[in-house]
């Protein structure tokens, strides 16, 4: 354990990086997934079933927290980890992708974004103060800063003027966060669309400001993978090699390999554990619908060599029925071993970066997914 917050480059291959984050409520090995602990659980997923799938961190959601049960009530509690049960690192983000997806429920202006509560119509504020406060109250090791999330596509001049107020906010967060706890961090986040010139304006303007760690925002939100690509090596460009590099809400696998490629560190999506809850598993094989009928009769498991026992324990046929029964052992068995095939395809990318080998063994899982045993 360590009382400070720190980032340590490990290995290299090529941009890719394998690294440790030292927090005091434990190290994170990168490049690291993060299941998304949306309202202080992993949906369908026991806390320590999300660990033992090698999970060093997970995700909560600032906005849905202050809506239920209210940052003040976790505090009172403990903290958001002894509230869920999770001792170890958390990352909190700020809200502001819930600025974009809840556009016909809310209203930005300079000082804060006014929202009416998706649970029962109350007007709330958020501002890049309050996105901190809560984010204290919930004592989340990493802070995320308030931005403004652009669905794309977008005019370049939407886009800007976007950018521009996280930029502001950006710097807003920066002073409410003084004061945090030693060892908690607070994360810039680059924003700019698909214009190459506002992501490098917006990523320099970040690290001028000076953040624990900087991320990639508003990408993943309906452009084609090829621009979002471009998009996370014009921002990595600018970014400090010494400080961690998170891409956020992203995503499928093939996304993870080809941003870790490009020098990222940091995942989060809901993916792993909404595919679960929808009768669909990530394997080595690639993506396996167990409500097809060709799995009623199939005694093998969705991967005899795996470590975690929903995919190595079960067959594919008692899956299916649990899935075509509606059965809630269905969502939890998938969604945990959905987590632990993320986890393991992370090990095996830090595997491959320390051996010198990443593009290797990209190319070997990619023709693994064509399997699709």
């Amino acid at each position: 354990m360590t009382e400070a917050f720190s980032y340590r480059l490990l290995a290299k291959d090529g941009a890719a990086r394998r690294g440790e984050i030292s927090t005091p409520r434990g190290a994170i090995r990168t490049p690291a997934f993060m299941p998304v602990g949306t309202a202080a659980t992993v949906k369908a997923v026991l806390p320590e079933h999300v660990r033992a799938t090698g999970s060093d961190i997970v995700l909560g959601n600032t906005y849905h927290l202050m809506l239920r049960p209210g940052a003040e009530r976790i505090a009172r509690l403990g903290g958001l980890h002894e509230f869920m049960r999770w001792p170890h690192p958390i990352l909190t983000d700020s809200g502001g992708f819930q600025v974009m997806s809840l556009s016909e429920l809310r209203k930005i202006d300079e000082q804060a974004v006014t929202f009416r509560s998706h649970l029962d119509g109350t007007m709330l504020e958020l501002s890049p103060e309050r996105s901190i406060e809560i984010q204290r109250l919930l004592d989340a090791d990493i802070v995320m800063q308030l931005d403004e999330c652009v669905k794309l596509p977008a005019s370049d001049a939407e886009v800007e003027r976007a950018m521009r107020l996280s930029l502001r906010w950006a710097e807003r967060c920066k002073r409410a966060f003084e004061g945090a706890p030693t060892g908690r961090a607070l994360f810039g986040i680059v924003q700019g669309g698909a214009v190459p010139l506002l992501r490098t304006e917006s990523a320099r303007a970040l690290v001028t400001l000076g953040f624990h760690g900087y991320a990639v925002g508003g990408l993943a939100v309906g452009e084609p993978q090829d621009v979002m690509l471009q998009m996370v090596e014009t921002s990595v460009a600018e970014l400090p090699a010494d400080r961690p590099r998170y891409l956020m809400g992203v995503g499928e696998p093939d996304d993870i390999l080809r941003a870790v490629e490009r020098g990222i560190d940091m995942f989060d999506c809901v993916l792993p554990t909404r595919a679960g809850r929808h009768a669909l598993a990530y394997t080595r094989f690639g993506k396996l619908n167990l409500k097809n009928a060709k799995h009623a009769e199939d005694k093998r498991p969705l991967d005899e060599e795996s470590d975690c026992p929903p995919a190595r324990d079960y067959s594919r046929a008692y899956l299916h029925h649990l899935v075509k029964s509606n059965e809630i052992l269905a969502s939890m068995l998938l969604s945990w071993a959905n987590i632990a095939y993320y986890q393991s395809l992370m090990n095996g990318i830090r595997e491959a970066i320390s051996a010198g080998r990443f593009k290797d063994f990209a190319e070997e899982t990619r023709v693994g997914w064509a399997r699709c045993d």
